[in-house]
């Protein structure tokens, strides 16, 4: 009975997050520019690559390595989500890999279906609480634990940043027509929901829509589509055959902008040792490709 009241949506609880969501309407009154529409959609992918290289490649798997500063920087981009702190988020991502598509997975649409594993875990109590034994390397660090405490700084600042920005443009550059007003709901109201769904669309799609390249224990698949709007998250057969790898996009036509990006960021050594996908894994799949075709 206690388990079954745990997983009913905490409304309290839930409120903010709800109510981004209906706030999206007020687009309606305050307009659009293009200048709003430009910034909602580079925040959607800033913040986006804080969940995927950040809360996902880095915290959860450790599949890079990186320096205090920017581990602290991953780890705000990635809070600016409102997708709660990194430990939390590290520890029930860990959680899932342990026990993926079973009764004991947090979010399963094989076991649970679409609504639980889309929304439902996340807006009830019972996975409120982060399981400090899954993340014990990461609760050591004392800014990762701020952040996991003050989770809701990073995005309440973007939105009062937001909000100033559009006043300044609104002084300084009247012909952009944007308001801060407009700033405030595109740049971050509606960009936030988009990340909300982006994210979560890995949790209830990729294990129901999809190719299976790999004979992994759990439902993982393949999507190319999931994969552009998630900047590479979308190869998750790859990713639950070889999770600690940072590339999930294992072969040069899967594209993996997240990928990219560590790449680049390693080349200008703010990253290092990108922990590259075993030989064997790549000789092995393309087997497995060259068999099914």
């Amino acid at each position: 009975m206690r388990s079954r009241a745990e997983e009913r949506i905490d409304y309290r609880a839930s409120l903010p997050f709800l109510g981004i969501h209906f706030a999206c309407a007020l687009a309606i009154w305050t307009g659009v520019s293009g200048v709003a529409v430009l910034t909602c959609l580079i925040l959607y992918a800033v913040r986006m690559f804080g969940i995927t290289a950040g809360y996902h490649r880095y915290f959860s798997h450790r599949s890079y390595k990186t320096g205090r500063t920017f581990r602290f920087v991953l780890g705000w981009i990635g809070a600016m989500a409102a997708q709660k702190g990194p430990l939390w988020w590290a520890a029930h991502h860990r959680r899932h890999h342990a026990h993926s598509d079973t009764p004991a997975d947090l979010h399963s649409p094989a076991i649970r279906g679409f609504w639980w594993s889309h929304l439902g875990w996340f807006l009830c109590r019972k996975y409120d609480k982060t399981d400090l034994v899954l993340i014990r390397d990461l609760a050591e660090h004392r800014e990762l634990r701020f952040l996991d405490r003050f989770y809701w700084l990073p995005p309440a600042s973007l939105a009062v940043l937001m909000f100033g920005i559009g006043k300044v443009l609104q002084v300084l550059a009247p012909e952009t027509g944007t308001s801060a007003s407009q700033m405030l709901v595109w740049g971050f109201l509606i960009s936030t929901v988009l990340v909300y769904h982006g994210t979560f669309i890995v949790n209830s799609l990729t294990h129901v829509f999809g190719g299976r390249r790999f004979p992994t224990k759990d439902d993982s698949r393949n999507n190319l589509l999931i994969a552009l709007v998630t900047l590479g998250e979308g190869w998750h057969n790859n990713h639950h055959y070889a999770p600690s790898s940072e590339r999930q996009g294992f072969y040069w036509w899967e594209i993996d902008i997240t990928y990219y990006t560590l790449k680049v960021l390693a080349w200008l050594r703010v990253v290092r040792e990108l922990r590259r996908v075993p030989e064997r894994i790549l000789a092995e799949g393309q087997a497995l490709d060259a068999a099914s075709a």
